[in-house]
């Protein structure tokens, strides 16, 4: 159980991370692509003796790793856009929200329990997280870029749901540890050729802050993935429980550190956001147990 506790940490250390870049000057998209490359070198350097000779040819999982990697990159670079042009707070609350399109794949494609308590917790939640979220934050561009956020909630969505698919049918005899690695690898491929294209462009200079920006923020993001993966695999919950207690959990803590560490604005709203999104993983964790 005490993964997806170290899931959401990770998670939420990555956001401590993204606020911090602004202050040392770190051009986020370097960062974000050394950061795939770190996180590919954690899971080969802690878990390469797990490969075999027959992971490579059993399971779907190669062609699953570059629609993953294609997903981490792309929905990334969407992100940056529409958090310029619809506001951080809109963009954060489509990502966040993208959990409903995750649990709904999940409770219609496995068949999963819907009762009354865990109604009621998704419900607590949903409402906590926009609570949460919300800010007076003024839109840019309002009429320009709002199909950005619908396919961040849906992109991301998806992705939720494929990595817990691939978990359950087509890693074959890999590894979850170094799937996560090799999708991890892919998309750092994927971001760098647009990276040196962007040099070549003279519209990107290399830094090496941004290296070691990359570095720093690789470890906790590979930790991030792999763990919730593995986190479906080992507890005793249906895997809709489970992606909306991480992706709650995520946004508590995160506020948390907002209002600690970053002195952001606790308001009456935000704080009975946090009450109701904690009420919601309590409704939940319940109703996993019955």
């Amino acid at each position: 159980m005490i993964t997806l506790p170290f899931a959401i940490l990770s998670s939420s250390v990555i956001f401590i991370i993204f606020k911090l870049f602004p202050k040392f000057g770190i051009d986020t998209f370097q960062a974000i692509v050394f950061n795939y490359f770190t996180a590919f070198s954690c899971g080969i350097l802690l878990y390469g003796d797990q490969w075999t000779p027959a992971s490579y040819g059993s399971g779907s999982w190669i062609a699953y790793a570059v629609l993953c990697a294609f997903l981490f990159i792309s929905l990334f670079i969407v992100m940056g856009i529409s958090s310029q042009r619809n506001g951080v707070a809109m963009t954060s609350t489509a990502v966040k929200m993208s959990m409903a399109m995750t649990m709904l794949i999940m409770i219609l494609w496995y068949k999963e329990s819907f009762g009354w308590m865990k109604i009621s917790g998704i419900l607590a939640a949903f409402t906590g997280v926009v609570l949460v979220t919300s800010s007076k934050e003024e839109v840019k561009n309002e009429n320009s870029a709002r199909w950005m956020l619908i396919l961040l909630f849906i992109g991301s969505g998806i992705l939720d749901f494929l990595l817990n698919y691939v978990q359950k049918f087509e890693l074959g005899q890999l590894t979850t540890s170094l799937f996560s690695a090799f999708g991890f690898g892919m998309a750092g491929l994927i971001g760098s050729l647009i990276l040196i294209t962007q040099i070549i462009r003279k519209k990107a200079s290399f830094q090496w802050k941004n290296i070691i920006a990359g570095v720093v923020l690789g470890i906790p993001n590979y930790f991030s993935i792999y763990l919730l993966i593995h986190s479906y695999s080992i507890l005793p919950w249906e895997d809709s429980t489970v992606v909306a207690i991480n992706n709650v959990g995520i946004v508590i803590l995160s506020a948390i550190v907002g209002f600690l560490i970053f002195k952001e604005s606790l308001t009456r709203g935000k704080l009975f956001g946090l009450i109701l999104s904690l009420t919601g993983i309590i409704f939940m964790y319940l109703s996993s147990r019955n």
